[in-house]
């Protein structure tokens, strides 16, 4: 059902009216997961006084995630994946009242499938700061309020730091793959040159090294997007009635970032100059197709997102820089001892494929097809979702190896 289905891994499509009826009703004031609501497949792992790089301490925190497979009696066949910006611990498997998409990975993790359950623990947690069980800004502080703005900024290490006390809680020493994509990438490559004896291999998949000033400026624009929305109410807004949450600047965000995650080509392509209706849009108050798409998936997200929690990733996302406080980027890079594979898309606009270049240019260990592994796609950076077919069988090479 489209409804339940991540944007992010599907083909862009028009908006038909069954699809835009789905929508109809108020959005919540938050889309978070919270205590009460049924939990699914989600388990929860507490974490205490994880310090941060502020100089700030979590006192207490949790992370959510979700396993497939048996962790054999070694301990050797863990392999930990991790999401990206929007994306949760439901890296695979059906949509229901706990979950409120589809896995973002169903034809990738599984019996049989690339990162085959049947020879590994598969382990997705959701980062810290999401809004999907983790502790994030809609969590309850000490005094029984939400964080809201009040939460601590986090950054990429933050969020590593917190996966590894998740790996004390399961007992697992050393992971045998940490596989990550976009933001998952940031935190799957932070992983290797933090914790280079933890790990036995890594992918790192259409990420950069370093957030570059291009990419801090479009993060910048989302977040000032959410927090002009007057309902935004300085990140205060957790009981408002639905209809009255910061639901128009969150989706104007989200369809900000969609621009940045499809490729021109395939929205042009898909959309070209269609109306949406036979009311036409030059001057007769219709629409275009690809207007009523933005709108529908930024609706859409909004009844499964937070507000705070895409302002706090999106600033973790802006920290990434693997060279600060180790000599330079290349230095961080070499350092890295695991078996890797870097991989980018020909047509990604949101970390265009010379950011994953200069990762393998100067990356540590054994690599993979020798060097970058290029994905050929028309879909952009969300290539990574959508083309299973090419993207399985790298991961199958890197599991492999």
């Amino acid at each position: 059902m489209e409804f339940q289905t991540p944007e992010d891994t599907v083909p862009s499509s028009f908006v038909t009216e069954e699809l835009s009826r789905q929508l109809i009703g108020r959005p919540p004031a938050t889309g978070a997961w919270r205590d009460g609501d049924p939990a699914g497949d989600r388990k929860f792992a507490p974490i205490s006084n994880l310090k941060l790089e502020s100089g700030r301490t979590l006192a207490s925190a949790r992370i959510a995630f979700e396993s497939w497979g048996e962790l054999n009696h070694e301990h050797t066949n863990a392999v930990l994946v991790l999401h990206a910006l929007t994306g949760d611990s439901h890296a695979t498997g059906a949509a229901s009242k706990a979950h409120p998409t589809e896995g973002w990975w169903s034809d990738i993790i599984g019996p049989g499938l690339a990162i085959d359950t049947n020879k590994y623990f598969v382990v997705a947690p959701n980062m810290l700061g999401s809004c999907q069980g983790s502790t994030g800004p809609s969590s309850l502080d000490t005094n029984g309020r939400e964080f809201g703005a009040l939460f601590p900024y986090l950054t990429i290490r933050d969020q590593v730091n917190a996966q590894f006390e998740l790996s004390k809680v399961l007992g697992i020493k050393t992971w045998f793959a940490v596989i990550g994509g976009s933001m998952g990438a940031m935190q799957s490559l932070e992983w290797a040159i933090m914790y280079p004896d933890s790990m036995k291999k890594v992918a790192v998949i259409a990420a950069p090294a370093i957030t570059s000033a291009d990419q801090i400026a479009t993060n910048s624009i989302q977040v000032e997007a959410i927090m002009t929305d007057p309902a935004f109410a300085e990140g205060n807004y957790y009981d408002a009635k639905a209809g009255f949450g910061p639901h128009r600047g969150l989706a104007l965000a989200r369809r900000m970032a969609l621009l940045n995650y499809r490729s021109h080509g395939e929205l042009n392509d898909r959309f070209e100059r269609t109306w949406q209706s036979q009311v036409s849009p030059l001057g007769q108050g219709g629409r275009f197709a690809v207007e009523s798409y933005l709108d529908f998936h930024g609706n859409k997200f909004t009844r499964r997102f937070d507000a705070n929690s895409y302002i706090t990733l999106v600033e973790a996302m802006n920290s990434h820089d693997v060279g600060r406080g180790r000599g330079s980027v290349e230095a961080a890079l070499a350092s890295v001892k695991a078996t890797s594979l870097v991989a980018g898309i020909d047509s990604d606009r949101c970390f265009p494929i010379g950011d994953q270049q200069r990762i393998a240019d100067h990356i540590g260990g054994q690599m993979i097809g020798g060097g970058l592994q290029t994905i050929e796609s028309s879909y952009g950076h969300d290539g990574f979702l959508i083309e299973r077919d090419l993207v399985g069988p790298l991961l199958v090479q890197l599991l492999e190896a």
